[in-house]
């Protein structure tokens, strides 16, 4: 509407002979155009990233062969060979494999290697994590071989039904684009309603059309803040780079102010809020139960602590840690390295391979995994692995007394003690070891069963401070994890994430509560376990519709429909697929959690300083709109010419405008609300702070012109022109802060507003001295008589404004700042 309004003008402009104020107008159009463009053009690359994953060439078995071809060959109902570090072309029924696992964290969130079994049978409705007999594209096998069957290939894949998700999803503005879109039609209808007004009396008080229509022109321009697009840019390009500073790459701009009025995060758990390396936490003897953070205990002086630790590390892998697949084969499991951590810690030393005799690797069947030695002419085996299966081939448990028998009730109390570790969302482990006839499985039995460990995938550093920072600044964190449901209440709680009465969720729970309405579903939800892609846009879209603004993190490609879904995506940078980042508006480079919460700080200084700058230009354009309809009503001469309003609107105010884009953000920031999501830019308050000090602009203007008009009337255009623009460049100090800022420390906390209001006062005043400017702006010399007048009406606005803000804001550290600024 502003775009063709202006537009409007130029054309009328033209059509009466004037060029001049048409080039004028239209210059401002084009650069208001250009930067449109450069907001909006963007590049949406998330279906390329999805066909970048695909396996370029696979092995299928064919006429009993194998065959290598081209991946997108692939037709259901072949058979592909899969073997470790590979990466699977397609979606498939595993038909046979050994020790076969599979890496599937991108695609589901689980964190850990999952072993697939070809001989389980499913119910229909089992979700993608647990479906243990499939294979998927887009995932890489971690360990093994194996044999799959085709069920689908392309966009019939699981990659490729979230492809179609991503696509499905449609674009939507952002709310700082919603707000800008309201206030802009507001504006247009505003300057319509005006002109004819004001021009309707013209005409009444029988005013040449011609005139009539260039004060139609004037208030046309004057009710439009034509720097208004480039100062909003400028100001989210300030925020983009200080979040660059951060950590936090912006791939949308506008998304930079988005993130500064969320209500809700919601975040993958993996490796977002968890390190996304295993560690033992939990460690229980028949003495003794210790809780450990590795690195800070100083339980190792305990017996049984390093005893069951000695055993489980001789049990355990020892080649070097890798955090991704080498090209030589699959890396150690997490939970030995773990266990490896946890007895470097302790002072335990890596054991020797020379008295190793053999070695059991773990299977799905087996549920174990041991190492034989040889020592002082026996075999011993070392053995963790599924506490249950343990227990079983154990007879005696050992103790600081020494070894005790194992009998039924024994073992029962073994098996709670069992079901009690992992109610708490720990993955148990029971370790056990004893003589053995000799290095093979048949040998295993009359074990001493030692203990357990308990393993979790540990918050990330700085992740708990940083969700209570995120409470305190009244923003609410949802978990979406496909994890267990165990182990996401665990890490919930941990993390301070769940308070008493928050619920968790699983899959099925949530499809459960389908009947209800998205408010009633989710209100006291913290975290949902088990989800899937489709469940993760659900919930994104229902939280939408009940308000709330919302902001997704993830890395995985099940992600990337939620993250183009929320109102703002956030990808992971570094570890992060391409489909995740290519769907997100921006991305952490560092990883890490905290960055999100520097990034909601940014974004509410940026709002924050957009408030300052609309207050700034609407309080400016107000009191042009006044000053041009007060004098119209009271049928005086136009004290304003469009072109003179065109150079205050462009030249003058702008750069004290940009200069509000560089405020420094109040440190209260992070300590109130957000924004309620439905507030408009123009709220109630707002406007009458603009109507307040638009009226003081309009009074000190209309002054200085009723004045000139009784002793200067020659000069009473320029006096008005000179006492409006002066009092603008004044008004700054007004904006900046809803304090004074009449201290030095204050008025220079912004080195970029002193420098604005020196460079305005310079092309202000100095246009004069540029006679062809100055003709063209109908400007003609003043008296220092004139120019006293001018200074001191001009100063009057920021004077009583700066009053106003000492009396009414006092300096207190303990002051809270409203939810509501005020400039």
């Amino acid at each position: 509407m502003v775009v063709v309004l202006l537009a409007a003008a130029a054309l009328v402009a033209l059509g009466l002979g004037d060029h001049v104020e048409a080039a004028a107008i239209a210059a401002v159009l084009v650069v208001n155009t250009a930067i449109g463009f450069t907001i909006d053009l963007r590049a949406r690359r998330a279906m390329d990233a999805l066909l970048h994953l695909a396996v370029p060439r696979a092995t299928v078995v064919r006429d009993g062969r194998p065959h290598v071809i081209q991946a997108s060959d692939i037709v259901p109902g072949d058979v592909i060979e899969l073997s470790a570090g590979q990466a699977v072309p397609a979606d498939g029924r595993l038909i046979r494999g050994t020790e076969f696992r599979t890496a599937e964290a991108a695609l589901t969130g689980e964190s850990l290697p999952i072993s697939k079994h070809a001989d389980r049978q499913l119910d229909a409705d089992t979700l993608l994590p647990d479906r243990l007999n499939m294979v998927y594209a887009g995932t890489t096998v971690e360990a093994g071989t194996g044999h799959a069957a085709v069920t689908a290939t392309g966009p019939a894949t699981e990659l490729g039904r979230i492809g179609a998700l991503v696509a499905g999803v449609p674009d939507e503005p952002t709310p700082l684009e919603r707000r800008l879109d309201v206030l802009g039609r507001r504006l247009a209808w505003l300057a319509l309603g005006i002109a004819a007004v004001v021009g309707g009396l013209e005409a009444l008080h029988g005013a040449p059309i011609g005139l009539v229509i260039e004060t139609g022109i004037a208030l046309a321009v004057a009710a439009v803040p034509e720097a208004l697009p480039a100062v909003v840019t400028i100001a989210l390009a300030v925020g983009l780079r200080r979040m660059a500073r951060r950590h936090a790459l912006v791939r949308h701009l506008p998304s930079v102010e988005t993130l500064g009025s969320t209500t809700i995060i919601c975040t993958d758990k993996t490796r977002t809020l968890t390190s996304g390396d295993m560690s033992v936490v939990r460690v229980w003897t028949p003495d003794q139960e210790f809780d450990l953070v590795e690195g800070e205990t100083t339980a190792g002086e305990q017996p049984g602590l390093r005893r069951i630790t000695e055993v489980a590390a001789r049990a355990s892998h020892q080649q070097p840690i890798h955090s991704e697949l080498s090209t030589h084969g699959p890396v150690r499991d997490p939970m030995d390295a773990a266990i490896v951590r946890l007895s470097s810690s302790l002072g335990i030393g890596a054991p020797t391979s020379d008295t190793r005799v053999g070695h059991l690797p773990f299977s799905s069947t087996r549920k174990l995994m041991a190492v034989f030695e040889r020592l002082d002419g026996s075999t011993v085996a070392y053995v963790k692995g599924a506490p249950g299966r343990l227990i079983d081939l154990s007879d005696r448990i050992s103790t600081s007394s020494g070894d005790q028998p194992l009998d039924g009730e024994g073992r029962a109390q073994l098996l709670a003690v069992n079901h009690r570790l992992a109610a708490g969302g720990l993955r148990v482990l029971g370790v056990a070891c004893g003589p053995v006839a000799g290095p093979e499985e048949a040998a295993l039995g009359r074990l001493g069963f030692v203990g357990f460990l308990g393993f979790m995938d540990p918050p990330a550093p700085g992740v708990k401070a940083t969700i209570a920072r995120l409470r305190e600044a009244g923003l609410r964190t949802v978990m979406l994890t496909g994890d267990q449901r165990a182990t996401a209440e665990a890490v919930g709680r941990e993390l301070g994430l769940l308070s008493s009465d928050d619920q968790v969720l699983d899959g099925h729970e949530l499809q459960a509560r389908a009947g209800a309405a998205p408010g009633d579903r989710l209100a006291r939800v913290g975290a949902i376990a088990r989800v899937t892609p489709e469940e993760k846009l659900m919930i994104v879209s229902e939280l939408q519709a009940r308000g709330d603004v919302v902001a997704m993190l993830g890395d995985g490609i099940n992600d990337a429909a939620a993250l183009k879904r929320a109102d703002v995506g956030v990808a992971m940078g570094r570890r992060g697929t391409d489909v995740a980042k290519e769907a997100a508006a921006i991305v952490l480079q560092d990883d890490r959690f905290e960055t999100i919460a520097a990034a909601v700080e940014e974004g509410r200084i940026v709002y924050d300083n957009i408030r300052k700058f609309v207050f700034y230009l609407f309080s400016c354009n107000l009191a042009e709109i006044l000053v041009l309809l007060l004098t119209g009503i009271a049928n005086l001469p136009a004290p304003l010419l469009p072109l003179q309003i065109l150079w205050i609107n462009i030249v003058t105010d702008t750069f004290p405008a940009l200069a509000l884009a560089m405020e420094p953000g109040d440190p209260d920031v992070m300590r109130r609300p957000p924004r309620s999501p439905r507030e408009a830019i123009l709220s109630h308050r707002f406007l009458g702070e603009i109507a307040l000090y638009g009226g003081l602009i309009t009074a000190s203007t209309l002054a200085a012109f009723a004045w000139a008009l009784a002793y200067a009337p020659a000069q009473s255009v320029t006096v008005s022109f000179m006492t409006l623009a002066l009092a603008q460049i004044f008004h700054l100090g007004n904006a900046r802060s809803p304090r004074a800022v009449l201290t030095p420390a204050t008025a220079l906390a912004n080195p970029y507003a002193v420098g604005a209001v020196v460079l305005s006062l310079i092309l202000q005043v100095g246009l004069v001295q540029f006679e062809r400017v100055a003709a063209l702006l109908r400007v003609t010399p003043l008296s220092a008589g004139q120019w006293l007048v001018v200074l001191a009406l001009s100063s009057a606005t920021a004077v009583v404004g700066q009053i106003v803000r000492a009396a009414g804001h006092p300096r207190r550290a303990d002051r809270q700042p409203s939810a509501d600024w005020r400039p």
